[in-house]
């Protein structure tokens, strides 16, 4: 067994998308090789109505996969196939947007105002970049969870955790999607095989990664030289980036610590990507602008 070095820790930093959301975007547009197969994360959090309510109307998508998960709050949506639904706190939608489709989504506060999720882009390998798109709604009820006897909690969104299997299928990266709450002080091993990139997304509490060798850190406390360590200041909406290994090993802080575990096996394909639309190259980018430009973006089979 070999502990995964922490590469890098990253703040996601404040950006603005679709109407006007202000929102973290942990990593994407920009190097695609450390997450390969995943291209961006973004943390849409927030108390302020008017910073969301605008939500991200009518765009389009090809050549990816995008997995909204909603923690508080809901999100409206449809799409160009028809398809109208709202995700509530709990909620996933997986969308695969293949060929090419049209869709809204629109956020709305809980009663107390407060919006909360996230959405996480995966790349289609080059085989399925124009297959037919489609959905897949789960509710919360749907999701298995795994609680260990030191009280950690694992939901396993996609892919499979102590052999408990996510509802999310089909899907092209092979991921492993796991919300992981680990009490205070407690000490947790999660197994990741080595042929996966992986990274996890700290959004509450604080912890240490432990690790093989020496980390590079970015905004993050040192402690001796075989930690990445996360606190309650720099830790929430901290992304960690890990090296090869087939172990994760996080320590609990005080208050505990909850991420996102995120694993898939790399495509190891050429990227070109330009805003919603990700193709494999830029001949096949400049068709699907085009194609926007003239009105036969939907016509695809």
């Amino acid at each position: 067994m070999s502990i995964r070095p922490v590469r890098q820790i990253i703040q996601a930093k404040p950006t603005i998308e679709g109407a006007g959301v202000k929102l973290r975007r942990a990593f994407g547009f920009g190097k695609t090789d450390d997450f390969d197969p995943f291209l961006l994360l973004d943390d849409f959090r927030n108390e302020n109505p008017e910073d969301y309510l605008a939500g991200f109307p009518w765009h389009p998508h090809r050549g990816i996969e995008t997995i909204t998960y909603v923690l508080a709050g809901a999100v409206n949506h449809g799409d160009s196939l028809g398809n109208t639904g709202t995700l509530g706190a709990g909620d996933v939608q997986w969308m695969t947007a293949g060929r090419g489709i049209l869709h809204q989504e629109m956020p709305h506060g809980d009663a107390h105002g407060k919006m909360h999720g996230f959405q996480l882009w995966a790349n289609l390998p080059s085989s399925l970049k124009m297959t037919a798109p489609r959905y897949q709604d789960v509710p919360a009820k749907e999701f298995p969870e795994v609680i260990e006897d030191d009280g950690t909690i694992v939901r396993v969104v996609c892919g499979d955790f102590w052999g408990k299997r996510g509802p999310v299928d089909g899907i092209a990266a092979e991921p492993r999607y796991l919300d992981v709450t680990v009490p205070a002080g407690k000490r947790k091993v999660l197994r990741v095989e080595t042929n996966r990139h992986a990274f996890a997304y700290v959004f509450d509490g604080s912890g240490k990664f432990r690790d093989a060798s020496q980390p590079l850190a970015v905004k993050t406390e040192r402690v001796g030289t075989n930690d990445a360590s996360v606190n309650d200041e720099t830790g929430n909406r901290s992304l960690i980036l890990f090296d090869n290994g087939d172990e994760v090993v996080v320590q609990a802080g005080e208050r505990g610590i909850r991420f996102l575990l995120v694993s898939g096996v790399p495509l190891k394909e050429p990227v070109a990507w330009y805003g919603p639309i990700v193709m494999n190259t830029e001949k096949e980018l400049e068709q699907a602008f085009a194609e926007l430009k003239n009105g036969t973006f939907l016509n695809k089979k």
